[in-house]
């Protein structure tokens, strides 16, 4: 007898016989379902929760899960896939960081329904042909079709004869307020370009502009990374090289270009199609991007030379896009808090949380907003590269053969890799739980000094611990994480960790009254957060407050391309905003040096 399972939020669907456990039927369907001790239910990392009308359809739980998961946790359906049995059709939910890296990119953040109302609007036009009786321009007869005066873009104008004679008087016409900024062949979808420019790396995103269905989304690693790994080693290279700011700025423009030919071939689309476009970013990609100056970001008081919102052309910043199209970039809060943390806050509607809520938009540089008792205070921490695998001997972004979960299991060390290659490094996940594990076996102290044990032996970099012996990984050697690692994790934790505690203070809370914790970035999409909060980087609260909700930045910066509203009311959460500059609060520096040490909730 066979049963239907269907796997969310993948949409994986396939027939099984009765008695399969779930993850051999993960597997089986090609479900990157992640299971680090190989199914013995030692590690936990296979969970996955089944909706309350598929629960009968699974054998009871097993002595193991009740070891393993509490009585919360199993009346809220959670399930290890590997001791599950199925009995009959069910679906299964898959929580993002119960998924292989692999098939994590295919959850993108958390979506937040919005109703289509776009800047840009599509009219459809039958022109009657030019002739001796009848010699009006063309545009004379656009705007009497238009039933409206209108202005037209130049370079809309200098195509509109030919266009127009082309395709018979029938045209699209894109109007955005009086002005008409492109002319396309009758009933051609209007699309949008929605754009996170990340430090390290840039997520895209192309949408129906009258439907708001994304189309294709793709991400690719920022073109600036060449000119320096953070914001302030860019702005320093800018403000130094006599064509810095240009190199830098034409690097961002190719990156969004080359990202738009991607998208556009999987939508089977033409550039020319895109009438409008949003990107969000931090204050100093926003000026990077738009070329501005930066000496102001680099220096106190880290001045921005524009915070509110900005319409720009796109051939302006070097984007082929429609000819009149415009990039409408969001609103930027501080030097060093921007756009992209307005757009997380607006995805996530926390500035309407009722209850005290922190968010962690967690990156190479990491933004961060308390909300509570009705104000929004924000603050940017430099938590480095250290997660996305730099300045990590053998770290690497989440590629195939990138170690991306450890567990230490009775003395064992268990790990996964990406699409299940040899491990030839590791990537950020994998790094803080390698860390978290070794702290929790106490080969860690809580200075992160390695104590006396048979895996560890001197390195180039003083102590390290072999996580992969030579014959089992790809690379011939062994992958070991070293002293030197551990210490640059410790900086990013206490950086991340010091800024949420400034916050609370400012606020005048507690860290068990924090009721919610939202994490954000494609980091803390793939990150254990129990691991997180026993080294402290997260607060020691009930791990059932946490909820991990992938790259809301580039799920705002959707939203503000679609509709006006959601423009508008971005722009309010940023006049909202309590910008907290860390550098200069005299807490910070003892909250850094304190949460350097890896001490958190066991």
């Amino acid at each position: 007898m066979s049963v239907t399972i269907i796997f969310q939020p993948l949409g994986r669907k396939g027939r099984l016989p009765r008695g399969t456990t779930l993850l051999e039927a993960a597997r089986r369907l090609g479900v990157g379902l992640s299971g680090v001790c190989g199914g013995l239910g030692a590690c936990g990392t296979c969970r996955v929760v089944i909706p309350p009308e598929s629960r009968t359809a699974l054998s009871p739980p097993t002595s193991t899960e009740t070891e393993r998961l509490d009585a919360a946790e199993l009346g809220r359906g959670a399930r290890l896939a590997c001791q599950a049995q199925v009995l009959a059709d069910l679906h299964v939910l898959i929580p993002p960081d119960s998924l292989t890296a692999s098939q994590r990119v295919q959850v993108e953040g958390r979506q937040t329904p919005v109703a289509p109302d776009p800047e840009v609007v599509a009219h459809d036009l039958e022109l009657d042909p030019a002739s001796l009786a009848d010699p009006r321009s063309d545009a004379a007869r656009l705007r009497e079709k238009l039933g409206r005066a209108v202005r037209f873009d130049l370079a809309v104008l200098q195509t509109t004869p030919s266009r127009l004679r082309e395709w018979g008087w029938r045209a699209r016409a894109a109007v955005r307020g009086d002005e008409v900024v492109a002319l396309l062949p009758p009933d051609t979808p209007l699309l949008g370009l929605a754009v996170d420019l990340g430090t390290t790396k840039l997520a895209g995103y192309l949408l129906d502009l009258e439907t708001g269905r994304t189309l294709a989304s793709a991400g690719e690693m920022n073109p600036q990374l060449a000119y320096g790994e953070d914001v302030m080693a860019r702005i320093t290279y800018g403000m130094q090289e006599p064509e810095g700011a240009r190199r830098l700025q034409e690097a961002a423009a190719r990156g969004i270009g080359d990202l738009l030919q991607r998208l556009c071939t999987e939508a089977e689309a033409q550039t020319d199609q895109v009438v409008e476009a949003v990107v969000v970013g931090n204050t100093a990609m926003h000026h990077l991007f738009l070329g501005l100056p930066t000496r102001s970001l680099g220096l106190a008081p880290y001045v921005p030379v524009e915070s509110g919102p900005l319409e720009v052309r796109a051939r302006e910043v070097g984007l082929d896009l429609a000819p009149g199209a415009v990039i409408y970039l969001l609103p930027n809060v501080a030097g060093f808090v921007g756009a992209d943390h307005v757009a997380a806050l607006l995805a996530t509607r926390t500035n309407e949380a009722d209850v005290p809520t922190l968010l962690l938009d967690i990156g190479t540089n990491t933004e961060i907003c308390l909300a509570a008792n009705g104000r929004l205070l924000s603050c940017s921490t430099a938590s480095g590269p250290a997660f996305e695998g730099a300045h990590i001997r053998f770290g690497m972004r989440a590629a195939p053969g990138a170690i991306e979960r450890v567990r230490l299991i009775g003395g064992e060390v268990f790990w996964e890799a990406v699409e299940g290659r040899p491990p030839v490094g590791i990537c950020g996940s994998g790094i803080l739980d390698a860390v978290a594990e070794l702290r929790r076996a106490g080969v860690l102290g809580d200075r992160g000094r390695m104590a006396a044990d048979p895996r560890v032996h001197p390195g180039q970099y003083g102590p390290e611990f072999a996580l992969v012996p030579a014959e089992t990984s790809g690379l011939g050697q062994a992958i070991t994480l070293s002293r030197k690692d551990v210490s640059e994790v410790q900086l990013a934790k206490a950086a991340i960790a010091a800024g949420w505690q400034v916050l609370l203070e400012e606020a005048g809370i507690q860290e068990d009254e924090v009721q919610r914790v939202i994490v954000a970035g494609a980091f803390g999409t793939y990150i254990d957060t129990k691991g997180a909060v026993f080294i402290g980087m997260l607060p020691a609260i009930p791990l059932e407050r946490f909820e991990q909700v992938g790259n809301v930045a580039g799920t705002g910066a959707r939203m503000a391309l679609v509709s006006q509203a959601e423009r508008e009311r971005a722009a309010r959460i940023a006049r909202r905003v309590e910008y907290v500059e860390l550098t200069v609060h005299p807490n910070f520096q003892e909250r850094f040096t304190q949460a350097l040490r890896l001490t958190g909730n066991k």
